[in-house]
């Protein structure tokens, strides 16, 4: 794993443009992308002692007891498009380093956009990682690529082999990979779908908390599960709304590669289509429609999968633009007359990744972090991804499973935990059979030693 970041980092550019080349985004968002995932290898390189146990010498006369964690076998990663590298560098180096071996299937959705060439008919940015790993000095067979859709994600799921499957992705397929995986006893941690809500105080920092909301509104087209979809404010959002406009107007929409471009191209045709559609059902549900990006064009580029900025205002709760995730440059604008209730619309959401708010006062951001449902929750951050010695901790419907990714809880999902008792007698001691419950001596005697306390009604 040294030697492994130690490439990563000698290859950042040329897996930055290869991500940017196979899904679209600008190449500084691609520089995080891989940035990210290279924590996550740092964070694994200290393996040996995250999967540290526990000893307890003599807690009976001559026993000891000590916990150790033993690797699960063949585990499986299940990836999405958006993010081509991180995501792979979530899973592989934390299941590698507790001793698995790793099959890894990226996503089925090959770029078929402009920029696409010399990177052949599958997803580069795995393949990347791969060879990296192997010039590291992964041996032979411990990390594995397979592509494929639907047929080879249930046989994933199905294979006897497979112990434990990673998944990030649609609640669709990771409620599916869950159901399936789950049921033939494997292990699973699916994080899936998102709805992520700001609240913004009237107390709080204009210029710095339009520029957050611009930047984790529409950064990387609004295609991360982390993205902040939903700003409700607390009182008028009059001036808010002017200034988020006149923010989001001035941003670049182009080809990823140009480096004056904010935002790239969505992932598909399809994808396109998709927010279009949501974006018309807001309208015509009644929400206003502030900053129109369905109809932007870049020169050269006409049938490209571009989507410019896009605020949608007066939504409300019972808007399919609101029920569902977008996952593109879609930011929408609600109200409430207080904290009290920006809490409760956000709690109401069936979605539980991040939430976020944006204010001066401690004792707003106090209640906020206490009463809040999300499982990462920013105060005046944007976009709470923890570093990964903590864990990804979306919680529910936009996760599945009892154990989250990397960081502890990550060790704990890739491992398997043994106790072991021992005891050791001298041979010339003579014991009688017993058969009654083992107990230790001592919590026996620590028992009989204490008072009995007698409660009268």
């Amino acid at each position: 794993m040294l030697k492994f970041q130690e490439l990563i980092r000698r290859d950042m550019d040329k897996l930055a443009l290869n991500v940017t080349t196979e899904q679209g985004k600008t190449l500084k968002d691609a520089q995080g992308d891989v940035f990210r995932g290279l924590e996550v290898v740092e964070h694994a390189c200290g393996m040996a002692t995250l999967q540290m146990g526990e000893y307890v010498s003599d807690v009976s006369s001559g026993i000891d007891t000590y916990s150790i964690r033993e690797p699960l076998g063949v585990c499986a990663g299940i990836c999405p498009f958006n993010f081509p590298a991180m995501i792979p560098l979530w899973m592989f180096p934390v299941a590698v380093t507790c001793g698995n071996t790793f099959i890894l299937k990226p996503s089925e959705k090959v770029p078929e956009r402009v920029g696409c060439h010399n990177i052949g008919i599958f997803p580069g940015a795995s393949v990347m990682l791969a060879e990296l790993a192997m010039e590291a000095g992964l041996p032979e067979g411990v990390l594995n690529i397979v592509h494929g859709t639907h047929d080879i994600v249930n046989a994933i799921c199905d294979d006897d082999d497979i112990k434990a499957i990673s998944f990030v992705g649609s609640n669709v397929a990771g409620m599916h990979i869950y159901a399936r995986a789950a049921a033939k006893g494997k292990r699973v941690q699916a994080n899936m779908g998102a709805k992520n809500h700001a609240v913004v105080m009237p107390d709080a920092s204009v210029d710095a908390t339009v520029n957050a909301l611009v930047a984790a509104g529409f950064g990387a087209a609004g295609q991360r599960c982390m993205a902040l979809s939903t700003v409700v404010f607390v009182g008028d959002s009059k001036l808010w709304e002017s200034k988020l406009v006149e923010h989001a107007k001035a941003l670049k929409v182009n080809v990823g590669t140009e480096p004056d471009a904010d935002l790239g191209p969505v992932i598909s045709k399809q994808a396109k289509e998709r927010i279009h559609r949501l974006i018309q059902s807001g309208v015509e549900s009644g929400a206003r429609l502030v900053l129109d990006g369905r109809n932007i064009v870049v020169p050269g580029y006409e049938s490209g999968n571009f989507i410019g900025p896009t605020i949608l205002s007066d939504v409300t709760a019972n808007m399919e633009c609101y029920k569902e995730e977008i996952f593109g440059p879609v930011l929408l604008l609600t109200e409430a007359d207080n904290l009290e209730e920006a809490i409760n619309i956000i709690n109401e959401n069936k979605y539980g990744n991040g939430a976020s708010i944006f204010t001066t006062s401690g004792v707003a951001a106090r209640k906020f972090q206490t009463e809040i449902e999300a499982g990462q929750v920013g105060i005046n951050v944007p976009i709470p991804v923890p570093l990964p010695f903590f864990s990804f901790t979306g919680n529910k419907a936009s996760f599945a499973g009892d154990l989250n990714f990397y960081g502890k809880a990550g060790v704990n999902f890739y491992t398997q935990i043994k106790t072991v008792t021992q005891q050791w007698k001298d041979s010339a001691s003579k014991s009688k059979i017993n058969l009654a419950m083992p107990t230790s001596q001592k919590s026996l005697d620590s028992y009989k030693s204490c008072s009995t306390i007698v409660l009268h009604p």
